[in-house]
């Protein structure tokens, strides 16, 4: 079935009509006075780990009055561009979304409502005059959960489990795999891609061919892969989101994506009629607040206290502007056989 914006849409917002946003444009003085309209379009659920970041930071964008806000979810790729202009023509002030597979498409949206504020998941460059993008840049999180899987292996196979290798993906996983040799130079890696952005028992079925060739904790970028580790007694490392109070004797850390600094970020350049195509992608890393290692909560006494200094001293050196996490976008190798 077709996805449209009476089925597969939850509206949040209040009534009230913000429709004179559109006709002003990204001019100050109605902007000040006014509660922007901000739709989402999302190709997932919203339970779905990157994309519940999102609508979390406008969902408290909402709640704190300061938004309007109305999302549609699951909108397969073909009905994108249909669906961003549903929302446009309603008068939508900023619109939201990820367009790393429809970015043709976005992007001449985008062209053709040049008064809406277009703040959009996308590995291309910002697109005069409205259309800013926006990335989780969480490898510095990504890399110290690498050196707590590094130091907690002891078969030191490690196996990795992963929707698309796009950058968006790689950096991830490149800095994970990074930060666990630097703790541990014998560790190998088992490395998958199940091509999909949401299918569990998929990445299930991966995650329990890892562990059948010797891996004892598992990367979950995709959902599922922490329930095959359940399952057979392993460890997991989580990423974007904290599923360790699901999951308290497995996921050991996380690597958390905090999306409200850019959205704040967004909003407030709206409102001051300054909004203008940039990269957004900055303020998903730790010295804004955008990332973090998430608590290590169950597993903070089980982690040996060396291995937590470590991660605790590096943590504080990439707060402090003296250690750099490389960015690297290129797909990962498998290393072991």
């Amino acid at each position: 079935m077709k996805p449209s914006l009476t089925t597969r849409r939850r509206v949040l917002s209040g009534a009230g009509s913000v429709g004179l946003l559109a006709v002003a444009g990204f001019s100050g003085g109605v902007l000040a006075q006014t509660k922007p309209k901000v739709s989402a379009v999302y190709t997932v659920p919203v339970e779905q780990q990157w994309v519940s970041r999102i609508h979390k930071a406008l969902g408290a964008a909402k709640a704190s009055g300061e938004i309007e806000y109305e999302f549609a979810e699951s909108v397969a790729n073909a009905d994108y561009e249909r669906v961003l202009r549903q929302f446009a023509e309603k008068g939508s002030n900023m619109i939201v979304g990820e367009s790393f597979a429809v970015e043709a498409a976005a992007r001449k949206v985008a062209k053709d409502y040049p008064k809406i504020a277009f703040l959009m998941g996308s590995s291309g460059k910002p697109q005069a005059p409205n259309f800013s993008v926006f990335d989780n840049y969480i490898q510095e999180p990504a890399y110290l959960t690498g050196m707590i899987a590094g130091g907690m292996s002891k078969s030191n196979r490690i196996g990795m489990v992963g929707g698309f290798p796009i950058p968006e993906v790689n950096r991830l996983m490149n800095a994970f795999m990074a930060g666990a040799r630097e703790v541990n130079p014998k560790v190998e890696f088992m490395v998958t891609f199940i091509n999909s952005w949401f299918d569990p028992p998929k990445a299930k079925e991966a995650a329990f061919a890892m562990i059948g060739k010797g891996a004892d904790i598992l990367y979950a970028e995709r959902f599922g892969v922490s329930d095959a580790a359940k399952e057979k007694g392993k460890l997991a490392i989580g990423n974007v989101i904290n599923t360790q109070d699901k999951y308290p004797d497995t996921v050991v850390a996380s690597a958390l994506w905090n999306m409200e600094p850019t959205i704040a970020r967004a909003l407030a350049a709206y409102k001051d009629g300054k909004f203008k195509p940039e990269d957004y992608g900055q303020y998903s890393m730790m010295k804004y607040k955008g990332s973090e290692l998430a608590p290590l909560g169950s597993f903070e006494s089980k982690i040996p206290p060396d291995l937590v200094k470590k991660v605790r001293d590096r943590e504080k050196a990439i707060l402090d502007g003296k250690f750099v996490v490389k960015i690297d976008d290129g797909a990962p190798k498998a290393t072991a056989k």
